[in-house]
């Protein structure tokens, strides 16, 4: 009798987590089909609307009187300095998806992904 039941409780959570799996790869599908390449950044500053660039225009631009230093090449944009002490802002890498975001809060700079298109759902925030 005992067995039985160890059975009938492995069963529900074989069954628990092929469920939870099935899930997550849903989520995850569905997140990597409705992404969309962005075509320009809007850096902020101060809450401010600095400048908004093209991603398919590689340039380099010194921002906040040099504090950062934002890199656009291959339709990417990163920070490629910062003199901020953590660096957060450097490490978070390329962004060229649309609603992707690099954010220096000691130097109060966002720089986010935009598709150039008005209105519709932001699906990644």
């Amino acid at each position: 009798m005992a067995e039985e039941l160890q059975k009938k409780k492995l069963w529900r959570d074989i069954l628990l987590i092929a469920a939870l799996l099935v899930m997550v790869l849903t989520v995850l599908l569905i997140v990597t089909l409705t992404k969309k390449e962005g075509a320009y950044v809007e850096v902020m500053i101060d809450g401010e609307l600095y400048a908004t660039y093209p991603l398919d225009i590689p340039r380099e631009v010194s921002l906040n009187g040099g504090t950062n230093i934002l890199v656009i090449e291959d339709g990417k944009a990163y920070l490629s300095y910062a003199n901020c002490p953590d660096h957060t802002c450097v490490n978070t890498g390329k962004i060229s998806y649309n609603g992707q975001s690099i954010v220096c809060l000691p130097n109060r700079i966002t720089v986010k992904v935009v598709s150039g298109e008005s209105g519709g759902v932001d699906f990644v925030s």
